[in-house]
């Protein structure tokens, strides 16, 4: 039976008659889909499996429709019979997320941003000319019973898990009302649907390209520039969020060739600023609060700071009372040191020291300070990438490895997992003025699953308390990072 990787390069050779150097598997993202590099001495191209036909079909459908008319999207180069995987132009690794956290907020990351959003309004509105919309995925039209769904998500995953009074009646009829409000914009064109820096590839030349559009459908044109502009990962600065507005606004005139209405634009605007505001809190509460996914939860205080400077300084043109005293409970003080963990300051004694080790070679690393306890994992439950010559002669430090442990294995449950226990224990030694605590990975060689393991908790620790952190691969001298065999 040939795998994933064999019927990669079958599908190849019908393209092209280039020999392949290497194929690697690229991280896999919130979808079921999985991303390949195909690498050749000239080129890299980028090939997609995906068991779901219907979303590969409406994937290449757009594609096709948006290539024709010299729009900022893949080119698609072969598809299998199948139809469970193609090949498509390689925009490279780097997304205007990427560009933002490397530059900050300057001007040349500024011109990506207004770039972007020209690009934009040029796929929604040539883009629009011509698309079957009973290609898309879902619905053809985001109208009132999409924002309901999104409203809803809000409700079940994060406002009812705060576990606070409010009139649910008055609320749903608050949600109906704001529904119909926006669902009846004067412009509808081809909606991206998740339009965010992370599905904005920034090529060597400058050049913005756009993925991940397969969920698109006919809807409001201010939906992506809202779903851009409020990224909570993005985090930008309001005097930008207004004037890329503007620009946006401009490049849309000059597209439709007619002047829009400025004042009811800003304010449907607005009220998709808040709808996507309040889905992104419903996902972090369906993953961090149900699903127990703690970087999720580390999420939610600046995704509610992002909905209290909305709020601050926005409307959105229609009553909804009830809706507003609910948006005012979740901004209150109250709420939102509840999702702050403790933070440790120059001043906060706590070091915690992270060590990975090998059960067979170094056994149990030496704790030297006063006060001992702390925590010993096992990673032996999770598969051993040792066990496969490809990554024999890497560590956990290599990418590789990595995605290998991340993809094919327990270990982002295991973590998870861990990163509840631990956080316990991190934030009361904070407040108690606690100065060690030592917390270990152990596996067989030490090399692999222990090494990924500190790392991942490193990181966590620094991420969510500002902890000093002092990591330890104790048994890194006997690595056998040998090179691999030919």
């Amino acid at each position: 039976m040939l795998t994933t990787t064999d019927r990669i390069k079958e599908l190849f050779t019908t393209y092209s008659k280039d020999a392949i150097s290497s194929i690697d598997k690229l991280p896999q993202a919130g979808s079921e889909r999985h991303y390949f590099r195909i690498h050749t001495a000239d080129k890299n191209y980028i090939a997609t499996y995906g068991a779901n036909i219907k979303e590969n079909d409406a994937f290449i459908y757009f594609s096709e429709h948006f290539k024709k008319k010299g729009l900022a999207t893949a080119q698609i180069l072969a598809i299998n019979k199948e139809k469970d995987i193609y090949l498509q132009q390689d925009f490279g690794d780097v997304s205007l997320l990427n560009k933002l956290e490397e530059y900050g907020y300057t001007e040349t990351v500024y011109a990506l941003y207004k770039e972007s959003l020209h690009q934009l309004a040029l796929l929604q509105v040539k883009g629009h000319e011509g698309l079957d919309y009973k290609k898309c995925l879902t619905n053809s039209s985001f109208g009132k019973e999409a924002i309901m769904a999104d409203l809803l998500y809000f409700k079940y995953y994060f406002l009812d898990a705060l576990r606070r009074p409010y009139d649910k009646q008055k609320l749903i009829k608050d949600f109906e009302a704001l529904s119909n409000y926006l669902s009846h914009t004067e412009y509808k064109f081809f909606m991206f649907r998740d339009f965010q820096s992370r599905n904005i590839m920034v090529t060597e030349d400058a050049a913005v390209h756009f993925i991940d559009y397969q969920g698109g459908m006919k809807g409001a044109p201010q939906y992506d520039v809202a779903s851009l502009l409020s990224q909570a990962k993005a985090n930008l600065p309001e005097d930008w969020k207004h004037n890329l507005l503007e620009d946006y606004i401009n490049s849309f005139e000059t597209i439709v060739g007619e002047t829009v209405d400025r004042d009811v634009f800003r304010s449907q605007y607005n009220g998709y600023v808040l709808i996507r505001l309040l889905q992104v809190l419903g996902a972090y509460g369906f993953r961090g609060l149900f699903e127990r996914k703690a970087h999720f939860l580390t999420s939610i205080p600046l995704a509610l700071q992002n909905l209290k400077s909305f709020i601050t300084n926005q409307s959105i043109g229609i009553s909804v009372t009830e809706f507003k005293k609910v948006l005012e409970l979740c901004i209150s003080d109250e709420v939102i040191e509840e999702f702050t963990p403790v933070q440790a300051n120059d001043d906060t004694p706590l070091v915690v020291t992270i060590n990975s080790f090998s059960f067979i070679k170094t056994g149990y690393p030496k704790d030297d300070t006063a006060n001992g306890g702390g925590f010993v994992f096992d990673m032996r439950g999770i598969l051993n990438p040792g066990r496969f010559d490809d990554y024999k002669h890497l560590s956990g430090l290599d990418k590789p490895v990595k995605d290998f442990l991340e993809q094919q294995t327990k270990m982002p449950e295991f973590l998870n997992s861990v990163y509840s226990i631990i956080d316990i224990s991190v934030a009361d030694y904070i407040k108690r003025g606690f100065e060690h605590l030592t917390i270990n990975f152990g596996c067989t060689g030490g090399q692999h699953r222990s090494v990924y393991a500190a790392e991942a908790i490193a990181r966590h620790l620094r991420n969510k308390f500002k902890v000093k952190i002092v990591l330890n691969h104790t048994n890194k001298d006997n690595w056998k990072m040998q090179p691999p065999r030919p």
